[in-house]
């Protein structure tokens, strides 16, 4: 059963307990286990497995247990027994709720190592004791973490789906259509406009889906379904290698069920025709 995480700004004012430690090393997180079985310390503090953190964010509790996001040295090394392992390679590895405080944990250190310092006038900034939030003692500039919308849709034409393959995705996969928002664009707009620019096709019957956080590194994926309206495909080059039409019942290699392209691609796989 899921553990129950109550978000926080301010830590316990007295540490006695142990505590969930996500500790990074760049973008690399320490755990402790086997590959398929990883786990994250539960400690007083990392100080107990040698380990000194440069900085350290309270991120609120996982069934009244303080959990901490933490920046280590770029040289530290994992104590016996630990690895230092991406976040994508630790799904599947991690229970669900520690994995989902992981991708949070990643996302405030980086903003806390990103903005120890003012963007317009270079003073340190001053973390506010009740929000999640920086400013600038000199001249009041205010930082919250980064936070970038994208949407991603599914689009179908009958039994078919569009899918395409992106010039980084792992040899023979493909997945839906993706991309960021621009200022001044609402979602759907978003979604018109990515399909247009990417595979030259029109859509219709935008539907909400779901979302989910991606911390990769800040990213907040909006899903859609939406149905084919007219057009032929014409693929943008330098965004895509390739796109076409899929039968649902005759898929190539999907992304993993981590991501909410996946729970697309099966949501539409499993709707009756």
């Amino acid at each position: 059963m899921s553990r129950t995480f109550i978000p926080g700004i301010a830590p316990p004012e007295a540490q006695s307990g142990a505590a969930w430690w996500f500790a990074f090393v760049g973008n690399k997180l320490l755990v402790q286990g086997e590959e398929t079985a990883s786990q994250i310390p539960n400690l007083v503090s990392l100080t107990e497995i040698g380990l000194q953190p440069v900085r350290t964010q309270f991120l609120g509790s996982l069934e009244d247990q303080p959990c901490y996001a933490a920046e280590l040295p770029q040289d530290a090394s994992p104590p016996t027994g630990m690895a230092l392992r991406g976040l994508r390679e630790l799904y599947g590895t991690l229970a669900e709720d520690l994995y989902a405080v992981s991708g949070r944990a990643f996302q405030v250190m980086e903003w806390d190592r990103t903005h120890q310092y003012c963007g317009h006038c270079a003073t340190p900034m001053t973390q506010l004791p009740t929000e999640r939030v920086k400013r600038c003692p000199k001249c009041g500039l205010v930082n919250y973490p980064r936070l970038s919308p994208a949407i991603i849709v599914l689009i179908s034409r009958g039994e078919e789906l569009l899918l395409a393959r992106a010039h980084r995705f792992p040899s023979g996969m493909y997945s839906v259509l993706a991309g960021f928002v621009e200022p001044g664009e609402s979602l759907e707009e978003t979604v018109v406009r990515e399909v247009r620019e990417e595979v030259g096709i029109e859509v219709k019957d935008i539907r909400y889906f779901g979302s989910q956080p991606w911390p990769f590194p800040n990213s907040l994926m909006i899903g859609f379904t939406a149905t084919y309206a007219g057009g032929e495909i014409v693929v943008e080059a330098q965004e895509l290698v390739e796109a076409a039409w899929f039968s649902k019942y005759n898929l190539p290699k999907v992304p993993p069920r981590v991501s909410i392209a996946r729970k697309l691609i099966d949501w539409f796989v499993s709707t009756p025709d």
